[in-house]
């Protein structure tokens, strides 16, 4: 019983320790730094739009929409998208893209290291693409950004690559809660996109940093939500059909997009220029369309709030759409600088926008909200994230069940139709393949006992080392290894054909006893009570296959387990997806 109790001590629902203190305390400084690239950011963008639009420089908010381009106008885009060439082919061609991709590779692949260089160059190709007219958002930069920065301060200490990765993303939600005043939904993206996992040790540290960019953010006089919205619709059947109409409609458009985008990117892919051209290329559908509709052009905030407020409606919405989403296609696909939620959430208000009249009543500007959360929940995977967004850009709790319903069915209809989202198609592209799905290690809640085989074969100690040779050989011989066990049933080791090989190498008399031979030798044993994830450990340590399973009470051989066993957690685990047996079926056939 003492064993036991002494045992279970040892195990806990997390593997976090006290190391979590340390990486908390270094996600403070972390989230400071993210928080003024961030603020420096936003002033860039303004200073570049300025600059390029209006000539004049100065860093107040410059809305496009609101002045009229002339011819003039369409080489603008394509100066700032030659500059994004230039500084990507003599700077870092990692600022090219979405900024989120680039980040999850970081993470995965090359382990959570990002350089000086990107965090320079990211926030500067940025501005210059969305300042010059560009249709993106500042999130991807931001997030690549405030990534690089958590790496680089990582890299400067004694972190494991686990700890660096949890700062790379802390130093992201940070720089996404600068941004958009959305701290929880940054801590949502991290865990639905960035982590690749949930546990304390990470969970925590991006918490802290994105409670930190948020005070910070407050004292600097931006709190608040960026666009309140008090509208609402009374939970009835009409309306929760009308939720989920927003998300299948938000779905469908978003597996357009995506197709749509990696098409473009596959046309510039087969142009016989140098890659260092193709954002002009680019650039100049995005000027052409500003022509048609320069609402489509830049980050374009003030879109939201117009939808939002009912004041973008019918064929107004239908333009900004279609506009926004071929230059924004075009623009991404030619592998300029820019992120993807803020056009996601233009496309996807300016669809509800122009669907509302065709939905049951609610306040103007609430189908629009719900279909920028479901569009960027759809396109993204990460309806979770795309939910409390939504909450926390309008500060409105209680549009939190038609905004989850609408995000889940949007997520549903994508995670159906496309085996990729829009982010981790580009990682595809490069080779890599990804798998977003978060389960329990099936090793953590395995016993032993659960997949030992327990009749076991075992060899008599007092067998010879010429017996042992001639049983391994003889042709009814099935198992490459086995057990060997006193006359008290003690278990004293495993012999198998390197052993005995070894053995006859180094001299062994051939009538020398196993006994003899195994004597003073360290036995790795397991016992019936432990879990499969020590095993593992104890066969990768001990660089053996199989292990004898002896009893914790008096050391008697039990049972017997090697890797083909732990093979079958997995088959069985893989059985409990897809077997559709049903249960009382099974009943009726065990019963007669």
């Amino acid at each position: 019983m003492t064993i036991k109790h002494s045992r279970n001590r040892q195990l806990s629902d997390f593997s976090t320790d006290k190391r979590v203190l340390f990486v908390m305390a270094i996600a403070v400084p972390v989230a400071i730094v993210a928080m003024f690239a961030g603020m420096l950011l936003l002033q860039l963008i303004r200073l570049c739009t300025n600059l390029a639009y209006f000539g004049r420089f100065s860093f107040e908010e410059a809305q496009l929409g609101d002045v009229s381009l002339g011819l003039w106008s369409v080489g603008i885009p394509v100066v700032g998208s030659l500059l994004i060439g230039l500084i990507a082919r003599y700077g870092s061609e990692k600022i090219r893209g979405h900024g989120i991709p680039e980040a999850i590779e970081a993470i995965l692949l090359g382990r959570s290291r990002l350089d000086a260089k990107v965090a320079v160059l990211k926030p500067l190709s940025s501005a210059i693409a969305i300042g010059t007219g560009g249709p993106f958002g500042a999130e991807g930069p931001i997030i690549m950004t405030g990534g690089a920065i958590g790496s680089l301060i990582a890299q400067a200490l004694p972190v494991s690559d686990s700890e660096r990765k949890t700062l790379l993303v802390a130093g992201a939600a940070a720089g996404m809660t600068t941004v958009f005043g959305t701290p929880i939904a940054a801590i949502m993206l991290a865990v639905e996109l960035l982590l690749f996992e949930w546990s304390p040790r990470s969970f925590i540290p991006v918490a802290v940093a994105a409670t930190v960019a948020e005070l910070g953010r407050s004292l600097m006089g931006m709190a608040g939500p960026l666009f309140p919205f008090d509208g609402v619709m009374l939970t009835s059947l009409p309306g929760f059909a009308g939720w989920i109409a927003i998300g299948i409609a938000a779905g469908l458009l978003s597996g357009v997009l995506t197709q749509l985008v990696y098409a473009c990117e596959d046309g510039f892919q087969r142009l016989p220029i140098h890659w260092m051209w193709w954002p002009m290329i680019g650039g100049l559908v995005v000027g052409i369309g500003g022509l048609i509709d320069s609402r489509a052009l830049g980050v374009g905030y003030e879109n939201i709030s117009a939808m939002l407020g009912g004041q973008m409606l019918g064929v107004a919405a239908i333009v900004l759409l279609l506009v926004k989403a071929i230059i924004w296609a075009v623009a991404l696909g030619s592998g300029t600088s820019g992120g993807v939620l803020a056009p996601l959430l233009i496309m996807g208000g300016a669809m509800g926008a122009a669907l509302g009249g065709w939905l049951p009543d609610a306040s103007p500007g609430f189908w629009a909200l719900l279909a920028m959360a479901a569009m960027m929940g759809g396109t993204m995977r990460a309806p979770l994230t795309a939910t409390f967004f939504a909450v926390e850009l309008t500060g409105n709790i209680h549009a939190l069940l038609p905004l989850i319903v609408a995000c889940v069915t949007a997520h549903a209809v994508t995670v159906l139709l496309m085996k990729r989202s829009i982010l981790t198609e580009k990682i595809a592209r490069r080779g890599h393949h990804i798998v977003r799905e978060y389960r329990v290690d099936p090793f953590e809640l395995t016993h032993v006992k659960d997949v030992m085989t327990g009749q076991v074969i075992s060899v008599p100690a007092s067998m010879t080392l010429r017996a042992a040779v001639r049983f391994l050989t003889a042709p009814d011989t099935r198992h490459p290894s086995f057990p060997v066990v006193d006359e008290q049933g003690q278990v004293l080791g495993i012999i198998d054909p390197p052993s005995v090989l070894a053995w006859r190498r180094a001299g062994k008399h051939r009538e020398q006893t196993l006994d003899q031979l195994l004597s003073g030798k360290k036995m790795t044993l397991a016992y019936p009570d432990e879990y499969l994830a020590g095993l593992v450990d104890k066969l990768v340590h001990a660089n053996v296959a199989h292990l004898p399973v002896v009893s914790r009470a008096d050391g008697t051989l039990v049972g017997y387990i090697g890797w083909k066993d732990l093979m079958r957690v997995r088959q069985r685990l893989n059985s409990e997806t897809h077997d559709r047996t049903a249960l009382m079926g099974r009943k009726r056939q065990s019963g007669g």
